[in-house]
């Protein structure tokens, strides 16, 4: 059975929970302790699960009491499990079920699935099918979190993660970089090698339903993986190691919502969340790390601590790669993105800065055209195999997508980064869409863009107002 029928006909059974008000979202979540119970049968590692609180026992209990005996199974897995991993899944369990029948019906769904024509190593990605399933609910916004898998895939290509990396996310999500990562490694290396050096992985992830279904996500992948509760920009992230590759699309907002002090070893303080993530990532690099990072332009061009922040990057590292990301790839989110590539050497400063623009003249993205693996080729190919951006590169001139600005020209503008050359010839994209949940998605995105500007001024304000008085 191919894996696509298998998302398929588990996502089908979410049409059983619209009675009990379930968003999408909160249904891949609740799938999270269900789905566990069944692999862990196929997977053959149920010993690791406390006897009469297994799959079996879910399915012959009697749809009577059946909600019941399943909310203290899910407390009795969290606390009483061998597993410190499986403990953690089950950790403070909330169901969103309110009903006997709809579970038992969740239940039957499932246990009818022909698990065993699926292997043993494709579980990982039913579980990443129904993760980028939810991605497309319009109504939860959900999608402005999902990094498509294209570009993931193309920022593991260049980066090219390997044995005995260790490597992190600090805003992890549920898991799609680090699950990416190994994959691309295990792809180029034997069993044995890989069992040798493994690579380990680091996470953190704020909020606990999230960081559930990332647990539960790099458990099924079969990930040496530590997920942390808590906020990287707290002292939670000194939890991390030095990391050799940072994989990170920060969520987006320009106010960080948290009420804690942000890391006292942040050279420049601010409300800004990207501004506050980019000091974080730049700093957990060991020498000779590496970082690929999804970024809002205004961290390209925002003054005052913005400048300051890309000022100690470059004096930091090497900036050497800017991809400048179309427009609408991340639904209803309503901002324009990079990703930067850097890496931190030891008395290696940036000395200049090498540009692809994929945003000029590009295409409306969205559900009737998606983003592919081939809108990156050029792009990749131009990169070159050096991880680090130090293989030979040669400009494409002025009606070319790939150009490069010195350290010099970058000062001359004043450290902004925010460099567009070719004119856009393309309609308003807005005005190609037809489809009606591609509109809605593009007006949520256009007010989500507003509210955060809103959002900045307010930062810029609240930081005038933390600076000191000083008496007349």
């Amino acid at each position: 059975m191919k894996n696509e029928n298998v998302v398929q006909k588990i996502w089908a059974l979410c049409h059983i929970l619209r009675g009990d008000g379930i968003s999408y979202h909160q249904y891949v979540s609740e799938l999270t302790y269900l789905l566990f119970l069944k692999i862990a049968e196929e997977n053959e590692i149920e010993k690791l699960l406390p006897i009469n609180y297994r799959w079996q026992d879910l399915v012959n209990h009697p749809k009577e009491g059946l909600l019941g005996f399943y909310q203290e199974m899910l407390t009795h897995l969290g606390a009483s499990a061998e597993s410190e991993v499986i403990r953690s899944i089950y950790a403070f369990p909330t169901t969103v079920f309110s009903h006997s029948e709809n579970l038992h019906a969740v239940i039957d769904g499932i246990a009818k699935i022909a698990w065993h024509d699926v292997s043993g190593d494709r579980f990982g990605e039913i579980y990443e099918g129904l993760i980028e399933k939810s991605s497309q609910d319009v109504r939860s916004g959900a999608g402005q979190y999902f990094t498509p898998r294209a570009l993931v895939n193309s920022m593991i290509r260049v980066s090219k993660p390997g044995l005995g990396d260790r490597i992190q996310d600090p805003a992890v999500g549920s898991g799609g970089f680090l699950i990416s990562a190994d994959r691309f490694i295990r792809s180029n290396c034997s069993e044995q090698s890989y069992r040798e050096n493994p690579p380990k992985y680091q996470g953190v992830e704020i909020e606990k339903n999230t960081r559930r279904i990332c647990l539960m996500n790099t458990f099924l992948n079969g990930l040496d993986a530590e997920i942390i509760h808590g906020d990287a920009l707290t002292e939670d992230g000194r939890e991390l190691g030095a990391a050799s590759l940072v994989l990170a699309n920060p969520p987006f907002g320009s106010k960080a919502g948290s009420r804690r002090a942000l890391r006292a070893d942040f050279p420049y303080r601010n409300t800004n969340k990207q501004l506050a993530f980019l000091q974080h990532i730049y700093l957990t690099l060991n020498d000779g790390g590496r970082a690929a990072v999804v970024l809002p332009d205004n961290v390209l061009f925002e003054d005052g601590a913005g400048r300051s922040v890309r000022q100690d990057l470059m004096a930091r590292c090497s900036l050497h790669t800017i991809l400048r990301l179309p427009k609408g790839i991340f639904p209803g989110a309503g901002v324009k993105t990079n990703v930067l590539f850097f890496r931190k050497q030891a008395g290696v400063a940036t000395d200049g800065v090498w540009f692809y623009d994929l945003r000029t003249n590009m295409p409306a993205f969205g559900k009737t055209n998606a983003l592919t693996d081939s809108h990156f080729e050029e792009f990749e190919h131009l990169y070159g195999a050096d991880t680090g951006g130090a293989t030979q590169r040669r400009e494409q001139g002025e009606s070319g997508r790939w150009r490069r600005l010195s350290r010099d020209a970058i000062a001359e503008r004043g450290d902004n980064l925010n460099w567009l050359w070719l004119r856009d010839e393309s309609s308003d994209q807005d005005d190609e869409m037809q489809d009606p949940n591609e509109i809605l998605i593009a007006i949520i995105g256009h007010l989500r863009s507003a509210l955060g500007e809103i959002d900045a001024l307010s930062s810029e304000v609240e930081a005038e107002d933390l600076q000191p008085k000083h008496a007349s």
